[in-house]
């Protein structure tokens, strides 16, 4: 499996492009790629995205892309982790990639010592609780990574995307994954700070790790 780092900031439209025309061209004996990337500012809704959940862009582009999900904003400080790999040559199903992806989340927060991180009931990607944050909203959970896929004749790509270190106010521009008042979070929040590259790479390891003991 390959790994390459993306120019940083990227935009985002062109990697769209270069995760599609990859999948295109890729035959059965292509090698799986983990792309990861630090975008520049942009909004993303997915592919059954309702423009309502889009509050105020505040002048930051908006993309409409052909993931699951709704709405989310990437941007400086957050590690975005694309998976483009064969899910039929590995006999891997759609449920069981979300929670290895989900996983390969969880594990990494655990390594830089955030063991409250869990999943959520019917709202796929990593929350932590409020009662582990410097500045709680509340007592409900805080989201701190999202995750949305495409899949194209049995290969996925599009990824997950966990915030590190960034400037949490463009989301309160939209509601978060489509739920209102949804408090998105990073790293810092929790107490840890981290280098971009070094959770990245440590995300990329997790993943592949978990992706290659994955049944043929």
């Amino acid at each position: 499996m390959r790994l390459r780092w993306l120019d940083r900031p990227a935009a985002y439209l062109p990697v769209w492009q270069a995760m599609q025309d990859f999948t295109e061209d890729r035959r059965a004996d292509t090698p799986d790629e983990l792309w990861l990337v630090e975008h520049a500012p942009v909004y993303t809704l997915g592919q059954a995205g309702l423009e309502s959940h889009i509050l105020n862009p505040h002048g930051i582009p908006v993309v409409h892309c052909n993931r699951g999900g709704q709405v989310t904003y990437h941007g400086p400080g957050q590690v975005v982790l694309y998976t483009l790999v064969d899910l039929r040559r590995r006999g891997v199903f759609v449920r069981d990639f979300v929670t290895l992806l989900e996983q390969s989340v969880l594990d990494v927060l655990a390594d830089l010592g955030v063991s409250s991180a869990c999943r959520k009931p019917g709202a796929p990607g990593i929350y932590v609780p409020q009662s582990t944050l410097s500045q709680p909203r509340g007592d409900d959970l805080a989201k701190i990574a999202a995750l949305g896929i495409k899949v194209r004749r049995g290969c996925a790509y599009h990824g997950v995307a966990l915030n590190v270190d960034m400037d949490l106010d463009p989301f309160s521009g939209i509601n978060p994954c489509g739920y209102a008042g949804l408090q998105t979070v990073d790293l810092r929040a929790c107490g840890v700070r981290a280098d971009l590259a070094d959770v990245g790479e440590r995300l990329a390891g997790r993943f592949s790790a978990a992706w290659e003991t994955t049944d043929r």
